[in-house]
């Protein structure tokens, strides 16, 4: 027999060294003769709990209970009781005999006497624990007695151990035994080690070792007496004296107390099932209990529950015990959201909750849990990622969001949702400097050309602000190539106001990286046509920014003259407002569609001012509508290159092309017009009575505004890729009457387009406007040819 429990326990026999757990220090108390010991795992440090109990005689009654524990622990399974990991038995032998050790490996856990002294809970927080760690052992006793027809024998203060999530466990199954009332011919104890259980523990029946009546009552009888002497021990907090103690209820909570009664009833059957005490008592019913129980059953939730539960629980989990959200709620919230269930609320009660972790706990805890929620399809939990970067961005670490959280994140820059594709380019402001310059100048710089002709006017705004914000972290050959190209090729011509206002103060703030040539001659003369903007508040920013502008070339050439050689591009003004601090976001698209988000949108890292005033921000909250911004549609999305050309000493290699989307009217199939039209146009300039030899003088003057475009196409520094014209056709491509003019017109082929923001008739030239010239030609013919019949 003993060889056969020896097996079941199961152990190699070979002394504590062959142990695969290092045990470490004892906890001062144990059920009965065991000891409890901290441990960890020899192959990966992993926490433990180590039970351990001796004997000098291997037939000793203790270590066949202790056997009999061992068995049971190990086949019952609950999560309410304590999980069994390992178990060995070992002999030594030393002077005075043979000494048998009986160890135990389970999860890690401590007495529950001792996690009560150490939360140190008092009023409703330590009320609210007791009832979920009560719900939780009579959970266990009640699986034990009305589904597995077992009785525990000693349900106490010492048999209760607490995890490291505060969850209340049941262990000590040394008297643990079947149930056999129902069976008519059973005899003798029940319970065979019912002498391990002290005596201020036992009801009346067992006490006094009556079989015949205990197996008459109900298996729970003797199981809910242990749980009334619980009860009063973790209230009372002391170890229960004697029997006669269980009479004092002055501790015990009023709504408890009939059930405290009923459990502790002289007559066994009489006495409240474990399962009844879960469902009818009214001390369950409390805030921490429900959250728990809604967490644990949450994938059984539909969504509108979960939504519900999930925009209550912040502000539920300031009422609730500091440690039990920590260790308890947390991991469950983590958990929930890791694999689904939990819905985009829920990432603010866990942003919240990580807020009261120290800084190694938040990178061990609750990043892991936000970078894999960055792969989540589900468009909600994005925009709630993006919406509280501020929160954690700065945690990440540079090589997670390059590797890990960016590449999910671009995908946003695409998406068909507006609100998404602002909140990704407004993350960039965090993530930008911890991007490699492979991310940054290879892949950023695409999705950001893109956005710079989105079809939201805000979206647009933003983007260029966004560029002035992030140019410090490219590097020297990516800046020329793109910084002037976008902010004034694009930002400045823009038919939205606000973009023109991010344009300029975008130059502004990045004036330290360009040289005197590049302001000379490509910053202002572009900015300077903007100082009859029909918006006033546009005019105020390119006056400071030309008298800023002016002031670096002032210094360049006093500097030139004093004889100092250093090179003109280091003489940024970095003391200038312009280049101090980050430029704030102008507006928000968030409630383009008359629905504003339930979360805020992010804020800017800094308090700078506003780029836009007060009108500028009234006219983005309009951009919603199309009918709004009639006049103002955005540009198609550019080529696959960055969006900004490949320039070499700002000169474009390919020819100009139309497709960029800067045109306000639909753009021409063929970059010039067919022969057909030609003859149109060069008819629409000939008087009617005109002879035969006039055609030379129209195709001279379309040679002539070939020749003028092509000068202007091998000026323009945008290149192939470069935005079409804005709606408004500059005047230098109008087709004039006379060849003599455009001759003696020296700045027809370089002059500054005009700005974009006042609208013109449309002349003959490329664009819709020349299309619907046709018609108008052709019915005057026919009004003629009918009157000169008539005639």
């Amino acid at each position: 027999m003993f060889n056969f429990l020896k097996g079941v326990v199961g152990g190699s026999g070979g002394g504590q060294k062959d142990l695969p757990y290092n045990i470490g220090d004892p906890y001062p108390s144990a059920w009965s003769s065991w000891s409890h010991f901290r441990g960890t795992s020899k192959d990966d440090g992993s926490p433990v709990s180590i039970f351990s109990l001796s004997g000098s005689n291997p037939q000793d009654g203790r270590l066949a209970a202790g056997r009999n524990g061992v068995k049971r622990l190990r086949t019952v399974r609950h999560p309410n009781i304590l999980s069994f990991l390992y178990s060995t038995e070992v002999e030594t032998v030393d002077g005075s005999g043979t000494k048998v050790t009986i160890y135990i490996v389970t999860e890690p856990a401590m007495p529950l006497y001792e996690k009560i002294k150490e939360l140190s809970l008092e009023g409703t927080q330590r009320d609210e624990y007791y009832a979920w760690g009560l719900h939780q052992i009579a959970k266990a006793v009640s699986f034990l007695n009305n589904d597995c027809k077992l009785v525990h024998g000693n349900v106490c203060l010492e048999s209760v151990v607490v995890t490291q999530t505060l969850d209340w466990k049941l262990h000590a199954f040394d008297v643990l035994s079947e149930y056999d009332g129902t069976s008519g011919t059973a005899t003798g104890p029940m319970l065979p080690y019912e002498w391990l259980v002290g005596s201020q523990y036992k009801s009346v029946e067992l006490a006094k070792s009556n079989w015949v009546a205990i197996r008459k009552s109900p298996p729970w009888a003797i199981d809910s007496w242990g749980l009334g002497c619980l009860i009063y021990e973790i209230f009372s907090g002391m170890k229960l004296g004697k029997t006669e103690e269980l009479r004092n209820t002055a501790s015990i909570p009023k709504s408890l107390l009939p059930d405290y009664q009923r459990l502790l009833s002289s007559t066994p059957s009489r006495r409240l099932n474990a399962s009844k005490l879960i469902e009818n008592s009214e001390y369950f019913q409390n805030k921490l209990v429900d959250t728990i129980h809604f967490m644990e059953i949450l994938s059984l939730k539909d969504s509108v529950e979960k939504d519900t539960f999930f925009r209550k629980l912040p502000n539920l989990t300031e009422q609730l015990p500091r440690q039990i959200v920590l260790k308890k709620l947390f991991p469950l919230l983590t958990s929930a959201l890791e694999y689904g269930s939990a819905t985009a609320p829920a990432l603010t009660a866990l942003l919240k909750i990580g807020s009261w972790l120290s800084a190694e706990e938040y990178t061990l805890k609750v990043l892991p849990t936000i970078i894999k929620l960055f792969a989540s399809n589900d468009r909600a939990i994005r925009v709630a990622l993006l919406q509280h970067i501020d929160q954690y961005g700065e945690s990440l670490s540079a090589q997670a969001v390059d590797e890990q959280v960016y590449p999910h994140v671009a995908t946003g820059f695409v998406d068909t949702s507006s609100i998404l594709r602002e909140l990704t380019l407004k993350s960039m402001l965090i993530m930008a400097p911890k991007l490699s310059q492979r991310n940054l100048s290879g892949s950023l710089l695409k999705y950001l050309s893109k956005l710079q002709v989105d079809e939201e006017p805000a979206i647009r705004t933003n983007t260029t602000i966004l560029l002035g914000n992030i140019a410090s972290y490219l590097n020297d050959g990516t800046r020329k190539r793109v910084l002037i190209n976008a902010f004034t090729v694009r930002a400045l011509r823009d038919t939205f106001s606000p973009a023109r206002g991010a344009g300029v103060m975008a130059l502004c703030a990045t004036s330290s990286y360009y040289d005197t040539t590049e302001i000379a001659t490509r910053i202002l003369p572009n900015i300077v046509v903007l100082t009859i903007d029909p918006d006033s508040d546009v005019r105020s920013k390119v006056f400071q920014a030309v008298d800023q502008f002016m002031q670096i070339l002032k210094q360049s050439n006093e500097k030139s003259n004093a004889g100092d050689t250093a090179h003109a591009g280091s003489l940024g003004l970095s003391s200038m407002p312009g280049n101090a601090g980050l430029l704030e976001w102008a507006m928000s698209s968030l409630t383009l569609k008359g629905k504003p988000l339930d979360q805020a949108p992010i804020a800017a890292s800094n308090s700078v001012r506003p780029v836009t005033t007060t009108t500028a921000a009234s006219s983005a909250v309009r951009v919603s509508s199309s009918s709004d911004f009639a006049d103002a549609p955005a540009p198609p999305s550019p080529t696959l290159t960055d969006g900004w050309g490949e320039i070499e000493n700002g000169v474009h290699e390919e020819q100009y092309s139309d497709k960029d989307g800067w045109d306000d009217i639909k753009p021409l199939e063929e970059p010039k017009p067919s022969s057909a039209l030609a003859n149109i146009q060069a008819a629409q300039k000939r008087p009617v009575s005109q002879p035969k030899p006039q055609a030379a003088t129209s195709l001279r003057s379309k040679s002539t505004v070939k020749a003028v475009a092509t000068k202007d196409e091998d000026d323009d520094l945008w290149g192939s890729i470069a935005v079409p014209t804005p709606k408004i056709a500059s005047k230098s491509l109008k087709v004039k009457t006379s060849g003599a003019v455009e001759d003696d017109d020296p700045w027809a082929a370089i002059a500054a387009p005009p700005p974009t923001t006042k609208a013109k008739p449309l002349s003959a030239g490329r664009g819709r406007g020349t299309k619907a010239a046709a018609p108008k030609l052709g019915a005057q013919r026919i009004n003629r040819t009918s009157s000169s019949g008539m005639q």
